[in-house]
């Protein structure tokens, strides 16, 4: 099974304009993301995929394989989608987030890891909640899982609702798990999934993996204890900065 990992990357941004090119202790961000996908042993190739001709310009300065995309994609799945269609020997795509320049390959070989499975069509990790604040916080997707470990489920609300138990103690009854937003597709799948309608489900939550579940895809979910904090603002990046910096 050959494994192409994708790094979708667009120079616009509401919160963080240009944050793919931005400097963290020499090198950018992008270029950060890349390494760290090289060290996975599970991708067969990396390959960013941008619509931005300076973005392409500063991968192929590093060294990088880079894919010009169109710029009319309303999601980092749809450039995956479309860089999958002009890269048919490969059998999985993987969607690596462009703003974790920390991410750990050992949770992209996890990811890799369901494929063995010759049913799994789509996968994703998820992570244990481990306070309240991550619990009732609806900027944290939560995920159920059923006994085989696929995402019946994902709500911004906490699921599922404990009846009978006061809130503040929940998390003491029950194992509730969030989504870390990294997936993994077989590329068939991922192209027939570019061709869904926008879901119910998918426009009250804002999630898009919901549209997959209400067409019948199961994602299968593994479990890591790991998460990688995205830059998202200027605030997230001197955070990180304190901490690889002496």
């Amino acid at each position: 099974m050959r494994i192409l990992g994708v790094i979708p990357a667009r120079y616009e941004s509401s919160r963080f304009p240009g944050k793919p090119l931005i400097d963290i202790a020499g090198k950018s961000m992008i270029q950060r993301v890349y390494e760290q996908c090289l060290k996975s042993s599970s991708l067969n190739k990396v390959i960013v995929a941008t619509d931005d001709q300076r973005i392409a310009d500063h991968v192929k300065l590093f060294g990088g394989n880079v894919a010009l995309t169109s710029n009319k994609h309303q999601s980092g799945t749809d450039r995956c989608a479309e860089v999958a269609i002009n890269y048919p020997e490969f059998d999985v795509l993987v969607n690596i987030q462009g703003d974790e320049p920390m991410i750990d390959p050992h949770q992209i070989d996890l990811l890799c890891k369901c494929f063995e499975n010759p049913e799994t069509l789509i996968a994703t990790l998820v992570k244990k909640i481990s306070s309240n604040e991550e619990l009732f916080n609806e900027n944290t997707p939560k995920v159920i899982l059923n006994k085989n470990k696929e995402a019946v489920l994902f709500s911004r609300t906490t699921i599922p609702f404990l009846r009978g138990r006061a809130k503040e103690t929940w998390i003491e009854h029950y194992t509730f798990y969030k989504h870390i937003g990294i997936y993994a597709f077989l590329t068939e799948t991922l192209k027939a999934l570019t061709k869904l309608p926008v879901s119910v489900l998918e426009s009250a939550e804002a999630l898009e993996q919901l549209r997959w579940i209400e067409n019948g895809y199961r994602i299968q979910a593994a479990i890591t204890d790991k998460e990688i904090q995205a830059i998202d603002t200027p605030e997230d990046l001197e955070k990180l900065l304190k901490l690889i910096q002496p």
